[in-house]
């Protein structure tokens, strides 16, 4: 079975494209706090979003899941 690792691998793509949690908080229409929580691993996004975040942090969506 397959781990997800969406807290750090969103926290080192976000920070490697320097791109803010503000702005993808905005690119994703929620807010900065709920980015923050991901990258602290208290809740996970919606899988829904998961194509639109991997696109705007430069990285594919089976890259969450180690």
């Amino acid at each position: 079975m397959k781990k997800i690792v969406i807290s750090q691998k969103l926290k080192d793509y976000r920070c490697k494209n320097k791109v803010t949690q503000k702005q993808l908080g905005d690119l994703l229409g929620i807010t900065p706090q709920s980015i923050s929580k991901w990258e602290r691993g208290e809740c996970y996004p919606d899988i829904a979003l998961l194509p639109t975040l991997a696109d705007a942090i430069d990285c594919a969506v089976d890259e969450f899941f180690a």
